[in-house]
C-alpha cells in the first residue's frame, strides 16, 4: 500500500503515523534511534507491506497490468489502491480527507526534531504539494507516478500505466473492494496482539 493507506491504517498517534511512513523514505540505519512509538509504526508499515505483497487479490491486480508493467506492478497497484481509498474515504473514515491530511502534515513540523534528517525534505515536499490528496483523479495518479519514476536511477515511464488503469478500472476497483477490508482486519488483529 502507498502512503495514504499506511496513514489511514495507523493508530491516531502522530509518531506512529510518521513511523508508518519512514520505511519508504530512509534506510534501516536511520530508523535505529527512534522512540518506541515511531518504531511501532515502522513495524506496522512492514507488516502491511508483507501482507499486501503476498495477498492473491493484490497479485491479481498486478496481473491486470500486463507484461510491460509487471516489474513495477507493486508500486503501480499501491498507487491505484490509494486512488480508490481516496474515492471511498467518506464511507471509511468519520474524518474528512482534507482535515485528516492537514493533521498529518502539521505533525511533520511538530515532530521535526524526532524525524530522521534524510526524511524531512521529502515530508516537506509531500506537505507543500499536498500529495496525500492527489490520488483522487487520473491526473493526480499520473503526477504521482511521474514523481516516483524520477526516483529510479534510470527513469521509468510509470505514468504510461494510467491508460491501463482506466481501461480496467472496474477490475482494479473490484480487487480493492475485496482486498482492503481484509487488510483492515489484518491490521486490527496485529494491533491487538
Amino acid at each position: 500500500m502507498n502512503w495514504l493507506a499506511h496513514l489511514f491504517l495507523s493508530e491516531p498517534n502522530p509518531a506512529f503515523r510518521i513511523g508508518n511512513l519512514l520505511p519508504d523514505l530512509v534506510g534501516p540505519s536511520a530508523l535505529s534511534g527512534l522512540s518506541s512509538d515511531y518504531l511501532r509504526g515502522v513495524r506496522q508499515h512492514r507488516r502491511i507491506d508483507s501482507f499486501t505483497d503476498a495477498h492473491p487479490v493484490f497479485r491479481r491486480s498486478i496481473s491486470r497490468l500486463g507484461p510491460g508493467f509487471r516489474r513495477y506492478g507493486g508500486i503501480l497497484v499501491d498507487i491505484f489502491y490509494d486512488h480508490f481509498l481516496t474515492r471511498q474515504w467518506p464511507a471509511l473514515s468519520p474524518t474528512p480527507l482534507r482535515p485528516f491530511t492537514d493533521e498529518v502534515y502539521a505533525s511533520f513540523e511538530t515532530h521535526r526534531d524526532d524525524i530522521p534528517s534524510e526524511a524531512r525534505a521529502h515530508l516537506e515536499r509531500m506537505k507543500s504539494g499536498n500529495w496525500l490528496c492527489a490520488y483522487g483523479d487520473f491526473a493526480g495518479v499520473a503526477l504521482t507516478l511521474e514523481r516516483i519514476s524520477r526516483r529510479f536511477r534510470k527513469p521509468v515511464p510509470l505514468a504510461n500505466a494510467v491508460p491501463v488503469f482506466e481501461r480496467d478500472y472496474a477490475g482494479f476497483q473490484s480487487d480493492f473492494r475485496a482486498f482492503f477490508p481484509e487488510l483492515m482486519a489484518h491490521v486490527r488483529t496485529q494491533n491487538n496482539l
